[in-house]
Parts: structure tokens; sequence; C-alpha cells
């Protein structure tokens, strides 16, 4: 089973949440409201996506959602091969999934991203690619020094807690001190458990005129502990489980089976 969750942007706050859970099981994509859409809504005024519109519904399909399908470059575009080669991922397992987990689905257009639920690796590890966020927001001698990172560098992760706009912010760091952006957000609870045995690796540098936010690629490893789940947090278990869902959807085609005049 892949899983991807998605996370919504409060326009003016840009406070994020996690709001929804995609998943396919090979034959199947599914998507279903999180716990921490009812966070986004009494803190933020969420309303739910049009293609998505109700809570407690769980949504399937055996083709890619159109929501997350238009957040991927169409095969057929020139410039295809230089997207797969900026997520430093094999055009041989270029899957919908595997694209928007690297990429994060990210549009100039809207307030939604994407990240994957981490897996263990074949070793046991905990293992998991993410670019650096926040580089627009660097001076230039550090945009410059991004572009002398080499691959296998190792980088270090410091915890900035008097970020004005995020407590939990992780600056990553070179080993000459310089601040080369922010591990992502969505991580940051999870590495309270693994930081014992942590190591961060640049694993790509994209030059100019990469877009910034798929610029630095690096990579993160460590031990998986005895019973660790990744995103436990209340925020990321789903509104409805998929069989109370399948459960609903059914019911609600034997209504209209049988009483199709009360839906005209």
């Amino acid at each position: 089973m892949k899983t991807l969750f998605l996370a919504w942007q409060h326009p003016d706050s840009r406070a994020w949440f996690p709001i929804g859970r995609l998943t396919y099981d090979g034959e199947l994509y599914r998507f279903g409201y999180i716990q921490g859409v009812l966070t986004a809504q009494k803190r933020a005024n969420f309303q739910p996506l049009w293609s998505f519109p109700r809570l407690d519904e769980v949504y399937e399909s055996p083709h890619l959602f159109s929501l997350f399908a238009n957040r991927l470059l169409r095969q057929s575009r020139p410039d295809y091969p230089d997207f797969v080669q900026w997520l430093n991922i094999a055009q041989h397992e270029d899957d919908p999934i595997a694209l928007l987990a690297r990429s994060g689905g990210k549009r100039a257009t809207d307030t939604l991203e994407v990240f994957p639920l981490p897996q263990p690796d074949p070793q046991g590890h905990y293992h998991i690619h993410f670019f650096a966020h926040g580089l627009s927001h660097l001076p230039p001698e550090t945009q410059n020094r991004i572009h002398q990172l080499q691959p296998q560098e190792q980088l270090s992760i410091i915890h900035e807690s008097q970020n004005p706009y995020d407590s939990n912010a992780l600056l990553l760091c070179t080993s000459d001190r310089y601040q080369v952006g922010y591990f992502p957000r969505y991580y940051a609870k999870d590495l309270v458990n693994l930081r014992d045995d942590l190591t961060v690796l640049v694993e790509r540098v994209n030059p100019s005129p990469t877009p910034l936010q798929f610029r630095l690629l690096c990579n993160l490893t460590a031990c998986w502990p005895e019973n660790f789940q990744p995103f436990s947090d209340g925020d990321y278990q789903p509104l409805v489980w998929e069989e109370q869902g399948r459960d609903r959807s059914y019911r609600t085609l034997e209504l209209i089976a049988l009483f199709p005049q009360s839906l005209e």
C-alpha cells in the first residue's frame, strides 16, 4: 500500500494543516479526509475541496484523481525528462505516486502540498527524500553556497525554536555553518524519536534555472525504532475508515437503484 498525505495552507496566516490521505493498492486509488481537517476547520475555516465535497466519504477510483493528476507533468511534454532528472527518479520508476511523493505536487496557483508516509527501507531503516524548503528567503551568498554542495555532503539539523512563524522549524546547515534551507515541517515531530542515529546527506543540486523548490534534494536515514509509527498523531488518523466509507457508498448506490426519482 502506497500512502500520501495532503496538506492545506491558510492563505493569510500561512499555517499548514494535514487534511487528507491518498492511498493506492495497485488497483484502486482512495482518498479520504483525516482528523486534521477538523483542526483546519476550527482554526482556519477550511472548506471541503471541490473534488471531495463530503468529509464522511472515502472516494475510490481506478484512475488517479484529477486533483492529484493535474500536479504532474505529462510525459508528452518536452521538459518531462528534465523534471524526472530534478527528482532523481529512474524513468522506469516514475509512477504517479513516486512523482508526487518526491515533488510534493506543488503548484503556484493553490495552497496544497502532498508528502509520503515513510516506510522502512529493505535494510529496515527510516529513509526519506526531500527538497529543502524556504530557499527563496535565503541571502544571495547562501544560495551561492548551495551550488557548491557536493553529493553525499553531510548536513546538520538545528532546531530554530525562536522562529516567529514556526517554533518547530528545523534548519539545514553545512559544516561551515551556512544555513541552506529548512527540513520539511511534516517530519519535525517524528525526528524527536529518530535523532539518536540520524544522517542527512545532499543527494543532488539542480542548477539554475531549476525552480528553487527543486534546487536542493537531500535524503535522511535513521534507525527505525522498535514499535515506531510515523505520523501517529491524532491529526493523521482517518475521519472514516475505508471499510466504513465503502459500506456507505454501497448503501448510496442501493438507494439510487430503489428510489432514483428522489435524486432528480
